[in-house]
């Protein structure tokens, strides 16, 4: 397999839902895709993990010792908000998945009903999902959009910025937008200044 394998942070306390996980995915490796698991029991010592290491995904269970529910969600999400999370949990409550989902996590899987091929999947969908939405808000980061009343001189065209300053209306653009400009003269200008182009 060319794959390189996926970094997993598994958080659960329950250690035979553990040892079923860790199992279920060994069998996909060579088949699927191969996952290095580090495994931590609660929730600080998952804090603790994230704040020096950076696996490629995490799957979580929201039912911890000293974290339940969405809390446990969030702080996960508040220590590694750009790392895609999945929530693997026992709770067969589907108004916590919706919530789960629009909290930050990339799916919600319950544990009596995951099998491996689903497993794999939500995993690997969750790592592509993520990198799409970071590389959006990197794009939409980047864009700037001119709105709203802009002063400009009537007769050279300088537009007033908001400072005060008035600027070259090419600069100006420039710096508030993706615009480039390129430069020629439109048909009146031409044959104003170079009328002997210009055939009648």
């Amino acid at each position: 397999m060319d794959e390189k394998p996926i970094k997993l942070l598994l958080v659960d306390d329950q250690e035979t839902d553990v040892a079923l996980t860790r199992r279920m995915l060994h069998k996909s490796a060579g088949n699927y895709t191969d996952f290095r698991i580090h495994h931590c029991r609660n929730l600080t010592e998952a804090l603790a993990f994230l704040a020096s290491e950076k696996p490629d995904v995490v799957l979580l269970d929201l039912g911890l010792p000293e974290s339940k529910g969405l809390n446990t969600l969030e702080r996960v999400l508040k220590a590694a908000p750009n790392l895609p999370i999945v929530v693997l949990t026992g709770l067969p409550d589907e108004e916590l998945g919706v919530k789960a989902v629009q909290t930050g996590a990339q799916d919600y899987l319950m544990k009596d009903q995951v099998n491996l091929d689903g497993l794999v999947r939500s995993l690997r969908y969750a790592i592509e999902r993520k990198q799409l939405v970071l590389q959006l808000q990197e794009a939409l980061s980047q864009v700037k959009v001119l709105k709203g009343l802009l002063p400009i001189c009537a007769h050279c065209k300088a537009i007033r910025d908001c400072q005060g300053d008035w600027r070259q209306l090419e600069s100006y653009i420039s710096e508030h937008s993706e615009a480039k400009f390129s430069h020629g003269l439109c048909p009146m200008c031409l044959k104003e200044l170079y009328p002997e182009y210009c055939k009648e």
